[in-house]
């Protein structure tokens, strides 16, 4: 059960309730059915085997710091597991609102990681997502959102394609990116690999080869990021998804973005559908993938 079907089993058990005080003692079978149907909505949100549990990760390390499955060196798994907290604390931030280049990481507490066992086999460690104000029916909370693609980001960073990876980036900001390849970064300062479980996704860097190319794709030089203004107009916005089509004047070629986490109501442009206007985008070049597009705020129309 989700915060969406809670909430509508809630509103229908008010609902009920209203309508049973305005029954009559008489209405003994319409009193009945009604006192039924609030006793299984009732035992519907006290069954906690519908509570979704905490989403897990399993870390995994190998080389040169890890001692078979007996341990692994202190110094090296304190900077690794706190580098990958940091980057999936980061991940989360960035794909919740603007993100700053520096300073505080806000909501740091929502997006917490708790370390809740010893993972053999290769040494490491088992993760869950810690929920400190989260609703029980939240089926995707931040660190769940954050560790799935962070766990993607690793896996497209060493095997995936330049499109396939300027996909992932696109979701994050270049700060969330940093992060992740900071742990890469641990990793490959110590010779070691790791492999990362996270639900049913599962990635594995192979060799130091991989380690290594996962660091040269997610570095600036590769990761490019510039401010561009386009000239032509939007064709339609789907505001949930945050995803935009929009036509350029100069080729008549429809481009395709997200909708960045500055404009609170990507809904509004959909009032001015087919209007001339000028738009500021963050384009992401990836290698020498496809350019990807973030609406970095609304236009106003009135000045075109």
């Amino acid at each position: 059960m989700n915060s969406q079907e809670q909430l509508q089993l809630e509103s229908e058990r008010s609902f009920l309730e209203q309508q049973l005080d305005a029954l009559p003692e008489t209405a003994v079978l319409t009193r009945s059915s009604t006192l039924s149907r609030i006793r299984t909505i009732n035992r519907l949100l006290a069954d906690e085997r519908r509570v979704s549990p905490p989403l897990k990760a399993v870390l995994t390390f190998r080389g040169r710091p890890v001692v078979g499955s007996h341990g692994v060196l202190a110094d090296f798994a304190s900077r690794a597991t706190t580098a990958f907290a940091d980057a999936v604390v980061t991940v989360a931030a960035s794909l919740h609102g603007p993100l700053a280049s520096t300073g505080p990481v806000p909501n740091r507490d929502q997006c917490q990681l708790l370390i809740t066992n010893i993972a053999v086999g290769s040494f490491g460690f088992e993760f869950e997502e810690h929920r400190p104000d989260q609703l029980p029916f939240e089926d995707n909370t931040p660190a769940s959102h954050a560790l799935k693609l962070t766990c993607a980001l690793l896996e497209q960073s060493a095997e995936g394609s330049d499109d396939e990876l300027s996909e992932c980036i696109s979701e994050v900001s270049r700060r969330a990116i940093d992060a992740i390849r900071g742990f890469v970064e641990v990793l490959g300062a110590n010779d070691a690999l790791c492999t990362l479980e996270v639900g049913q996704q599962r990635f594995r860097f192979l060799d130091a080869g991989q380690v290594q190319r996962s660091l040269e794709r997610l570095s600036h030089d590769n990761v490019q990021e510039t401010q561009v203004k386009l000239q032509g107009e939007f064709q339609g916005v789907l505001p949930k998804g945050r995803t935009f089509e929009f036509k350029l004047a100069s080729t008549d070629e429809v481009v395709r973005g997200t909708v960045g986490r500055e404009v609170d109501d990507p809904g509004t442009i959909n009032q001015h559908l087919h209007e001339p206007v000028e738009i500021t985008v963050l384009e992401t070049r990836v290698g020498t993938g496809r350019p990807r597009y973030q609406l970095l705020g609304i236009p106003d129309w009135r000045t075109e």
